[in-house]
């Protein structure tokens, strides 16, 4: 069975994503928690993340003696070893324009993610209309991702980005955690996109064993010094 290695789900939005791509896709793994205590090459998570990560970081899945440490080559891992989910959208062209906004994702958008990291649990809105005011890189993050969002819901007709649930949607999960934690301003239609995303049931589950875990881990809190 494959094994995926992940990081606490309150905070580790890198994590969340493979592990909702699996989950909601009906994929069997199994999930090795390893919880955040340092980055210190000394600590518990370097040390237990190592065999499997040649990076120290997570997410990483093991397939018997194969390791896949990087959020988009385990999409990739998966979509090949099991075609009959679908990860990708069937068309060509679609497909293409999947991975392109995948990659986006996964290079980009570093406004919003320094400055708005992942707390499923917290509830920000004052930082949030701090950080949309005094962050310029934030409202371009934002600008780029409603106009991303709207174009992709109008040309395939929702609910999801690509018609039905994809490698896409998983890829920006995170996102709409960001988006409602810290209340920034998007249309309805955004809104109305991310309350879907919410409502999948791989997503509801992430989401509710990350406010089951009830850690506060100093280095992911910028804006609190306790729960």
């Amino acid at each position: 069975m494959l094994k995926l290695y992940i990081g606490n789900k309150n905070y580790s939005s890198w994590s969340m994503r493979p592990w909702v791509l699996l989950k909601q896709s009906g994929i069997e793994f199994q999930e090795v928690m390893l919880r955040f205590d340092s980055f210190d090459a000394d600590s518990a998570f370097k040390k237990a993340v190592a065999p499997v990560s040649p990076t120290g970081r997570v997410p990483a899945l093991q397939d018997g003696d194969l390791a896949v440490w990087d959020t988009l080559a385990i999409a990739e891992y998966v979509a090949e070893k099991f075609p009959a989910k679908n990860l990708w959208p069937a068309d060509t062209a679609a497909r293409a324009t999947a991975r392109s906004v995948c990659a986006e994702m996964h290079s980009g958008f570093t406004g919003l993610r320094g400055n708005c990291p992942m707390n499923i649990e917290a509830h920000l809105p004052d930082i949030g209309a701090l950080v949309w005011r005094d962050k310029p890189a934030v409202r371009s993050d934002v600008e780029r991702i409603v106009q991303m969002w709207e174009g992709l819901l109008r040309a395939h007709g929702g609910p999801m980005l690509f018609g039905a649930f994809s490698v896409a949607d998983a890829f920006y999960a995170p996102v709409c955690m960001r988006l409602k934690t810290y209340a920034l301003p998007v249309p309805q239609t955004i809104t109305d996109y991310v309350n879907r995303v919410c409502e999948l049931p791989a997503v509801q589950a992430w989401i509710v064993d990350a406010l089951a875990e009830k850690d506060f881990v100093v280095f992911d809190e910028p804006y609190r010094t306790a729960r």
